[in-house]
């Protein structure tokens, strides 16, 4: 049942959830920002690695690219892009699905299950003969890796709180701009291994990477936990705290059976398509970047072992950026204005790639804006994908919701694929232009939904009223966000 009280966070508006204090828990003794502390140990670490392979699998065929993927199996550049197409193809049919058997199943099970799969399928990326069966595997690494991050995110719901949730997606999700950087030292590294067993650098990349994520998914089966009713790491006393935390914030203590009905109030509910369009607007930069971020470098006039290093900074400012943004959003309680400003800064280094007109005489402008580029979408990205995880109430609606932001958003990159042709090289006019009309677009949607929040907020309050059946001492259950008691997170 919901212990629930009104408090007014750093951006005005009023929240629903119980103060937060780093003292003893009234109810067992337990410190709960150790406890926090405890759960990051264990929770985030795994999750942060899995995730970083999953990117680092899907995104390592542009590394691939560089070391004769395409000579080998007689791609032409429009053909390679289609191949890159059917894996994002893959990833949105099955994402909604994926989390529905999450729902179903438990997280020990299936998140474990998914990165074995996907782990064998990246491995057999390595070992295909021609562009058919190529095609083939990189669809069937979009149907496997689809419930990864959406299942993550609903799964981080049931153990932190609504505010605490900002930090730890992003965390989660700064792994993608890690895996960028790693997949360009790795590029190189691998790149090398040309000849051993008669096997070209781009096929032990795949081979290599893939077998490191199917023994880091038998090993899942051991690290990851259930839900923190079951927890073995946990005491009693610690479950309890838990338990009254979330009973006071959301509805992750409830015992919701799966309901198609719950289903339905996402797929109606226009403020979980608008968290999907958030995403969509970020996605075919994010995507396009991190696909030809080695390609667009290597075409300003750098080797291909130039071009895998060189990719490494921009993702390792991004990954610092990320956590950074995550953290002052944190403090400050605001997501929509960091949101926008990032995606600001990320137009002002499509602005500096589109206007140097003759990048391969000075590479070092072009280069200049991937900086640019990454420093904006990735921590944009972060927080976008946090916000149903804050704001949807009902835990099959949440689960859904975060299932359909990613479904929604990854159209952006099926399209985003087709780009970056060969012909345009080395400008890539196009590409750019949409990535950044994409990012223009996202501060519109972002701003809209900010809007939206804020007055819906104002309703509510007026609706309950001061006093009413607004108490600290309510012991009625919320019912779902459309309670006139939930308040949105901006």
């Amino acid at each position: 049942m919901a212990d629930l009280n009104e408090k007014t966070g750093s951006n005005g508006e009023e929240t629903v959830g119980l103060e937060r204090t780093d003292s003893n828990s009234s109810v067992t003794g337990v410190k709960e920002r150790r406890l926090l502390r405890k759960l990051d140990r264990h929770l985030l670490p795994g999750l942060v690695v899995i995730y970083l392979l999953s990117f680092l699998d899907r995104s390592n065929v542009a590394n691939a690219r560089l070391e004769g993927l395409t000579d080998d199996l007689h791609m032409t550049g429009n053909q390679y892009l289609t191949s890159l197409t059917v894996y994002f193809i893959g990833y949105v049919l099955f994402e909604i699905p994926c989390n529905i058997i999450l729902k179903l199943t438990t997280p020990r099970i299936w998140l474990p299950t998914l990165t074995l799969l996907w782990g064998i399928v990246s491995t057999l990326m390595g070992v295909t003969q021609n562009m058919t069966g190529f095609f083939v595997v990189r669809f069937f690494l979009g149907v496997t890796e689809s419930g990864l991050f959406p299942g993550v995110v609903f799964y981080l719901s049931m153990w932190y709180r609504r505010e605490e949730r900002v930090y730890r997606v992003a965390l989660f999700f700064s792994a993608a701009s890690l895996a960028g950087a790693f997949g360009g030292i790795l590029g190189f590294g691998i790149g090398k291994m040309a000849g051993v067993a008669d096997l070209r650098g781009w096929r032990w990349i795949f081979i290599l990477e893939g077998l490191v994520t199917v023994v880091v998914s038998l090993l899942a089966y051991l690290f990851i936990v259930n839900y923190p009713s079951t927890a073995p790491f946990l005491t009693e006393k610690e479950r309890e705290t838990i338990q009254s935390r979330l009973a006071a914030d959301s509805d992750a203590t409830v015992a919701e059976p799966f309901d198609w009905q719950n289903v339905s109030k996402c797929l109606k509910d226009p403020k979980c398509w608008l968290y999907g369009l958030s995403f969509h607007t970020l996605s075919l930069p994010l995507y396009t970047l991190s696909l030809f971020l080695p390609t667009i470098i290597k075409d300003l006039g750098y080797t291909a072992a130039n071009a895998q290093l060189l990719s490494v900074p921009p993702y390792a400012l991004a990954t610092i950026l990320t956590l950074l943004v995550a953290i002052y959003s944190q403090r400050l309680g605001a997501r929509a204005p960091l949101m926008i400003a990032s995606s600001l800064t990320g137009i002002i280094g499509y602005i500096i790639l589109i206007t140097n007109k003759h990048p391969t005489q000075r590479p070092g402008v072009s280069y200049l804006g991937t900086f640019f580029a990454a420093a904006g979408i990735y921590p944009a990205t972060a927080l976008a994908l946090s916000w149903p995880a804050m704001n949807v109430a009902g835990q099959t609606k949440r689960a859904i919701a975060c299932a359909m932001q990613i479904s929604v958003g990854n159209l952006g990159a099926v399209m985003g694929t087709q780009l970056y042709r060969p012909v345009m090289s080395p400008r890539y006019v196009l590409g750019h232009g949409f990535a950044m009309g994409y990012l223009c677009a996202n501060v519109v949607v972002v701003g809209t939904l900010w809007v939206i929040l804020v007055r819906e907020n104002r309703r509510r309050k007026g609706l309950v009223g001061n006093g009413g059946s607004y108490r600290k001492d309510s012991t009625v259950q919320l019912e779902g966000d459309d309670d006139v008691r939930w308040r949105f997170h901006l």
